[in-house]
């Protein structure tokens, strides 16, 4: 599997609105991506491009002062359950981190078990509920935060460099390949 993470840029619309379309009831448009590339200078988006150049997931958060507010995050339906949305998730964590955030928040469906766990993994903590949050069907979000966004990237990069030294498909780093990724 040959994937990188890069910046979104305009030419990656139309796999990102497809993304979307594959991923969400109600996607956003392709204008709002737009206006989130070009016009809101607090947000950052990454796309995770396969060997052919084609996006196969996407992230984004805004940075509001010391805080990363993930906005989205879509793997394509044949792609998950691969790590994909673990490492774009722990790149987001970095990017967050390295422009100043010191804490990361995001809502997730109560519904969507396989992301909560991930999410958890990487060190995000339960710490409410936006009832009706969800306004395509009035489902509940789960509001998660990691409090201290240094520590949790400092936790992951050790993990990473455990499972780097180590030939087995049974260790339980953060990003087990085969990790339940429904909705991420």
């Amino acid at each position: 599997m040959n994937m990188n993470v890069s910046t979104m840029c305009l030419a990656d619309l139309d796999d990102v609105v497809e993304l979307e379309r594959l991923s969400f009831p109600t996607p956003w448009s392709r204008d709002a991506f737009r206006d989130e590339l070009t016009n809101n200078s607090r947000a950052t988006y990454l796309v995770v491009r396969d060997s052919h150049g084609t996006a196969v997931a996407y992230g984004g958060f805004w940075l509001i002062f010391d805080e990363a507010h993930v906005t989205n995050v879509a793997v394509h339906p044949a792609h998950r359950r691969r790590g994909i949305g673990c490492m774009l998730m722990i790149t987001l964590m970095y990017s967050a981190l390295a422009k100043g955030a010191l804490r990361m928040t995001l809502e997730v469906r109560v519904s969507n078990h396989g992301a909560q766990q991930l999410y958890k993994k990487l060190g995000f903590v339960s710490e409410g509920i936006r009832r009706g949050y969800y306004l395509d069907t009035r489902e509940d979000a789960l509001v998660m935060w990691v409090s201290d966004l240094r520590a949790a990237v400092g936790r992951v990069k050790l993990e990473q460099a455990a499972r780097d030294g180590i030939d087995d498909d049974c260790n339980d780093s953060a990003c087990t390949k085969g990790e339940r990724e429904t909705d991420v």
